[in-house]
C-alpha cells in the first residue's frame, strides 16, 4: 500500500490546488478572476493556494495591466503538468 501512496503529491491534497491545476492543465492560462469564479473561492483563500502551487514552480504567473486595470494570468508549467498527471495516475491506481 505505501507503494501506491508514494505517487501522491502533497501539494494537490487540498481541494483547492486540485482544482486550480486541473482547470490549468487543460487552457493555456487562467486569469485569477476566472479561477475565482470557477473554484468559488474568496480572493485570499485563492491567492494564497496560487501562492503556494508558484512556490513548488507547479505554474507561471504572468502579470500585465489591461488598460488601467491589473491583469495576473497563471499557466501550469512543464514541472507542474508531470507531477499531477503522476497524482492523477496514483490516483487511478488507488481506484483499481
Amino acid at each position: 500500500m505505501k507503494d501506491i501512496l508514494k505517487d501522491l503529491n502533497k501539494a494537490f491534497e487540498n481541494k483547492v490546488r486540485l482544482g486550480i491545476m486541473s482547470a490549468l492543465v487543460v487552457n493555456d492560462y487562467l486569469d485569477f478572476n476566472t479561477l475565482k469564479d470557477l473554484l468559488a473561492v474568496t480572493d485570499g483563500n485563492l491567492a494564497s493556494h496560487l501562492k503556494s502551487l508558484e512556490k513548488s514552480q507547479y505554474i507561471s504567473v504572468q502579470k500585465e495591466f489591461l488598460g488601467r486595470k491589473p491583469n495576473t494570468k497563471y499557466s501550469v508549467t512543464e514541472e507542474g503538468r508531470k507531477a499531477f498527471v503522476q497524482h492523477i495516475k496514483a490516483i487511478e491506481k488507488l481506484l483499481k
